[in-house]
């Protein structure tokens, strides 16, 4: 007798992925990450972006071996070197500080202040503006005005502020930023939630017994998520030059700290004849900056649903 057929069925990986009836919920999400993969690749200034930010994440990550030097070792007989001299990549700065080194280091200093920053404003201007949208009357009279006094000042000015305040540091810098960060997002929450509100899905989830709670949590807070995200990512370069200002008027982070902009701020003295002491943490700032700013440019064609697929 001839043996049965074993030759294996089952669809491979990319088959499960370009599936048009996913099996379960884990598939669909599956599904729709690969189809914003395909959609950013196929991007190419999204995907140089969306490089850039990884390699910020892995210089931050394997910092301690991609550094040449300590950055807070001084070594005044080799002070303001050019790049290239003496093992040093970047040159040295005014205490003989390895550049690159210190640009090395102060990328965990950016990824935290962003990382922060990303967790608490967007979270904050989220509740505010969802409250303010499905809540309505007084209650959305009083966090609208609340969060027009905000936007009525620049965020760096405030930032200042809120800085002078409570003074001088890396933590009071992030809780600055943060706190003048929120509105924009809690008025995007509030224009999605007041459309979303009086969807027909939502009024029969009402009719079902749901509360105001569970309706805000369950169904408006995930269709306010992509205008976030798509957000977030594109004011990530205002954050980063917010910090870097702070750092540049030493209001943010404090010496020895490898901070980008406060490294501008020590460079200035030098920057007619050692250019690069200012040049190269600026050149750091301005490649992340344009990163986040080119990668932002990508969400927003994948996750606005009014795009076309075209």
């Amino acid at each position: 007798m001839r043996a049965p057929d074993t030759q294996i069925t089952r669809p491979g990986l990319r088959a499960w992925l370009n599936s048009d009836a996913p099996a379960s919920r884990f598939q669909a999400r599956m599904i729709q990450l690969y189809l914003g993969w395909l959609k950013l690749r196929g991007n190419p200034l999204a995907l140089i972006g969306f490089l850039i930010i990884v390699a910020l994440v892995l210089m931050a990550i394997f910092a301690p071996w991609l550094a040449t030097a300590e950055p807070s070792a001084q070594d005044l007989g080799q002070r303001l070197l050019p790049p290239g001299s003496a093992g040093h990549l970047l040159g040295t700065d005014e205490l003989g500080r390895d550049i690159w080194s210190r640009i090395v280091y102060g990328s965990r200093i950016t990824l935290m202040i962003v990382t922060l920053v990303a967790v608490t404003a967007p979270v904050f201007g989220l509740l505010v503006g969802t409250l303010a949208g499905y809540i309505g009357g007084w209650v959305d009279e009083v966090l609208m005005r609340v969060t027009d006094i905000f936007l009525a000042f620049p965020k760096l000015i405030l930032a200042l502020a809120f800085v002078a305040a409570l003074g001088a540091g890396i933590e009071n810098a992030i809780l600055a930023i943060s706190l003048t960060a929120w509105p924009p997002y809690a008025r995007i929450a509030r224009a999605e939630t007041l459309t979303i509100r009086n969807a027909d899905y939502i009024a029969a989830i009402s009719l079902q017994g749901a509360g105001a709670l569970h309706i805000i949590t369950r169904h408006v807070w995930p269709m306010c998520l992509s205008s976030l995200i798509v957000r977030v990512t594109l004011d990530m370069a205002g954050i980063i030059l917010t910090a870097a200002g702070l750092g540049f008027l030493g209001l943010g982070a404090q010496p020895p700290m490898p901070e980008w902009g406060a490294m501008i701020s020590a460079g200035r003295k030098f920057v007619l004849d050692q250019w690069w002491v200012a040049t190269m943490p600026g050149l750091a700032i301005f490649t992340v900056s344009l990163g986040f700013n080119l990668l932002g440019d990508g969400l927003r064609d994948i996750l606005d649903p009014k795009k076309s697929k075209s």
